[in-house]
């Protein structure tokens, strides 16, 4: 039997930060495998008439992100904190496409953890090349990954990842999938994982 489940996530999206750092433990410990899917909630908050996160429209709902995440980051022992040098959420393009090319290859959970920790936990800007390089050191060749990130090839597997996001009905990350089941949220992980488990495929 084997079972498998989706991790969507936003490099911009704070509550992907916590939920990118239990994700890999948590599929490792229940024997789950875990596919990395990168991609750009953009696309899809523009299809639905909005030019920038909800966070951002409904003022109320951002003040309770914040305190939110300040506890869920505070329990996994995370450092937490938007600064306030650069507008939010940041530009996520050019990581999304290395994480495209580190699910390839399989350096991506540690690129993803240390990238969100220089945005989340220090205030990085994470659309600069100075940044992407830093969470690339030691993991692989920064100078070859950020050329082949800038292929055509990686431009359209982007492109191709976000519209599969849309056609499964994707609207919000982190999102977990298992086959067609979606799970919304960091705290449905264990509900993904156990229904992951139960329908595991011969």
């Amino acid at each position: 039997m084997t079972s498998k489940l989706e991790f969507w996530f936003e490099y911009a999206s704070s509550y992907s930060y916590p939920a990118a750092y239990a994700v890999g433990d948590a599929c490792r410990a229940a024997g789950v495998e875990l596919v990395w899917k990168p991609f750009l909630l953009g696309p899809i908050f523009a299809s639905q008439g909005w030019n920038t996160s909800p966070f951002n429209l409904f003022p109320a709902k951002g003040r309770y992100m914040i305190r939110d995440l300040e506890r869920i980051c505070g329990k996994a022992g995370l450092p937490f904190k938007l600064g306030e040098a650069y507008d939010w959420p940041q530009f996520s393009v050019a990581a999304a496409r290395i994480g495209l090319i580190g699910a390839r290859e399989g350096w991506i959970e540690s690129f993803t953890k240390r990238l969100y920790r220089l945005e989340f936990g220090d205030n990085f800007d994470i659309s600069k090349e100075a940044t992407l390089r830093q969470a690339l050191d030691g993991v692989t060749d920064a100078d070859r990954v950020i050329a082949e990130s800038r292929r055509r090839e990686t431009k359209d597997a982007l492109r191709a990842q976000v519209d599969e996001a849309m056609s499964a009905g994707i609207f919000g990350a982190p999102t977990f999938r298992v086959g067609t089941e979606i799970f919304w949220g960091g705290d449905r992980l264990a509900d993904a994982l156990d229904w992951a488990v139960e329908h595991a495929e011969p």
